[in-house]
């Protein structure tokens, strides 16, 4: 481990540049549970639905009032849930870096907004399940899930009172929740696929923290980041899909949790590195 935050540190020196990207992993240490586990199902009358049968558009258009209440309920979870110090440290690591640091962020939870990093340095590359935006997409905008709506438990229906607040307020279509689509690829308009993928090829160091490589985006960046020679560094709690592009990069992974190795690598860059 610290010859590989020494390498980091070296990597950075004082002009080079630091991509975070981050998975499901860090968000399992404030105690979300992760998208596909067994309390994702969603019942309504007899039938089970699994997470990936629910998060689609293909659902959605045919029936927004099955897929909202389990949305609305994975907020309420959300919403319980507490940074923990991995979130902070990367919050130190920008506030050490400034703009030569970029988070790139796979969950939807909020938890690195909350804690602190700032949205003009952080790309939520599958959405955010704080906002909404039309599903008939009349304006370019997201908004936040209104404060009005009420906390959802498990097994929860939308009633009339909650349809209002889940319309488009221009053109009173349903509004949707702002995440991606199993059935929806990465843009940039709504998930900045072009400014992921530049800060890849222009990273120093890519440091990969509890992501498992199960979706496209990141592991493009990675063999892009790997292809610009960029020294690879994956903290995670076993070997995953980035592992082979860490040691062929010269780098490799740093095994445990990252609430626990995150702030040594973040007290080390700040004891190096200048903005």
């Amino acid at each position: 481990m610290v010859e590989l935050f020494e390498r980091i540190a070296q990597r950075i020196g004082d002009g080079g540049e630091l991509v975070a990207l981050t998975g499901a992993g860090i968000s399992a240490e404030s105690g979300i549970p992760t998208f596909r586990g067994d309390d994702g199902f969603w019942t309504r009358g007899s039938t089970n639905y699994r997470p990936e049968e629910l998060a689609t558009w293909r659902t959605f258009a045919s029936d927004p009032e099955l897929v909202w209440p389990w949305y609305l309920w994975r907020l309420a979870r959300c919403r319980d849930a507490q940074p923990n110090p991995g979130h902070t440290a990367l919050v130190d690591m920008d506030e050490a870096l400034g703009n030569r640091f970029t988070l790139v962020t796979q969950n939807v939870d909020g938890l690195h907004s909350r804690a602190g990093s700032p949205e003009h340095r952080s790309y939520h590359i599958h959405g955010n399940l704080e906002r909404m935006r039309c599903s008939a997409e009349c304006n370019a905008n997201t908004w936040p899930v209104p404060d009005a709506l009420r906390v959802f438990a498990k097994g929860d229906a939308i009633t009339p009172a909650d349809e209002p607040l889940l319309r488009c307020p221009s053109c009173d279509a349903w509004a949707r929740p702002h995440v991606l689509w199993f059935d929806e690829c990465y843009d940039e308009k709504w998930f900045r696929y072009r400014s992921s993928m530049s800060a890849a090829m222009a990273a120093d160091v890519l440091l990969v923290v509890g992501t498992s490589g199960s979706t496209n985006l990141p592991m493009q960046m990675a063999s892009q980041a790997l292809r610009s020679k960029a020294l690879i560094v994956e903290i995670n709690l076993r070997e995953s899909a980035f592992s082979d592009y860490a040691v062929q990069s010269g780098g490799g992974l740093v095994t445990g949790p990252a609430g626990t190795l995150l702030p040594k690598l973040a007290r080390r860059l700040a004891s190096g590195s200048s903005a």
